[in-house]
């Protein structure tokens, strides 16, 4: 299993309806995660910051990211979720949402 941490920005303006849809997030975005090795998936918000944190248990993320990009309900709810979110300018080449490092962890 691996952790990952992401950040990204969020414009104020598109906050409260981020938060209406994650809260009934679609059936088949979710079932999609999960079918790409990803649980334990939560998103925090600081000061028009969020951060995502997830689990990986698959054994070969990048196919599964691919599965996952490829999705066509996927593609429309990043559609939906991509213009709401601003992301950070430091991220690398190629991340949407930026990828952290991480430093500590305590089971």
């Amino acid at each position: 299993m691996k952790r990952f941490g992401q950040v990204i920005g969020i414009k104020p303006e598109h906050f409260k309806k981020y938060c209406e849809y994650h809260a009934e997030v679609w059936p088949e975005v979710l079932e999609k995660i999960k079918e790409c090795n990803i649980s334990n998936y939560s998103i925090f918000h600081k000061d028009n910051q969020l951060f995502a944190y997830f689990e990986y248990t698959g054994d070969d993320f990048e196919a599964d990211m691919k599965k996952m990009a490829a999705d066509a309900k996927t593609q429309e709810w990043w559609a939906i979720m991509e213009p709401m979110q601003k992301p950070v300018k430091n991220r690398s080449e190629g991340e949407w949402w930026a990828n952290m490092e991480e430093v500590f962890h305590l089971d």
